[in-house]
């Protein structure tokens, strides 16, 4: 690959992925797209994608969460129903109707008090739509997270599907699922969902995606240590 990022590279990008961990050992290596390989601070990045384990979601079952919760397709295709849009802590999400809370999290000292803390989707009753426990979401946050690659690519569909990848890649050191918490309680993270059913009036399909989504330039604020380094000057 070379130093400059000027030619595109055929395939997924798996294979670039493993050409970092050989760079950066034991990092956890997250591709994320960019609009312009110089300008890496405007990106969204996916950072997590947990399904709810408790609520309505969990209790009585996707289909029932989307015909309550969900809306019509919003450009009109029939007999789909789509549950999306961006969630943040504090505000009524307007295609939904509900709410993100972090239930037994301080967020002015950014601390958890209860060991029973959740991720809360939260109807206008105050009823759990959906939820993720800070301990499930901890294990995963400090498995993922704790060393973390974050390499910037552009991307072409046509005539092949091809990457280019920037030589400035972010990297973060030492986290704290507190430091998400956070951030999630200042609006800079948020819930994302690209949920959706098809077939209401016959077989229902339903293709879940739930994930917690950051813009790149907040990304230092969840880590101790982060910085960024050109892969050209690695030895």
């Amino acid at each position: 690959m070379p130093c400059d990022a000027t030619k595109y590279i055929k395939g997924k990008v798996w294979g670039v992925k493993r050409l970092f961990k050989a760079l950066f050992l034991r990092r956890e290596v997250k591709q994320f797209g960019v609009n312009n390989s110089t300008n890496i601070n405007t990106a969204v990045i996916t950072l997590m994608t947990p399904e709810p384990v408790h609520g309505f979601y969990v209790n009585e079952g996707t289909e029932a969460f989307i015909r309550r919760y969900g809306y019509d397709d919003k450009i009109g295709r029939v007999d789909r129903m789509n549950f999306g849009g961006i969630h943040k802590v504090g505000e009524r999400q307007k295609s939904t109707s509900l709410q993100l809370e972090l239930l037994g999290f301080d967020s002015h000292s950014g601390k958890i008090r209860s060991t029973d803390g959740r991720i809360a989707l939260v109807d206008a009753d105050g009823n759990e739509a959906a939820s993720w426990g800070f301990a499930e979401m901890i294990l995963h946050w400090n498995r993922k997270h704790n060393q973390a690659c974050y390499v910037p690519s552009l991307s072409e569909m046509e005539p092949l599907k091809r990457y280019k990848y920037s030589n400035q890649v972010i990297l973060g050191t030492s986290t704290d699922f507190q430091l998400f918490l956070s951030e999630m309680a200042k609006g800079h993270i948020y819930y994302d969902p690209g949920i959706k059913m098809e077939n209401l009036s016959t077989k229902p399909k339903i293709k879940k995606r739930s994930q917690f989504r950051v813009k790149s330039m907040h990304l230092p604020k969840l880590y101790r240590n982060s910085f960024i380094v050109n892969v050209c000057d690695a030895p």
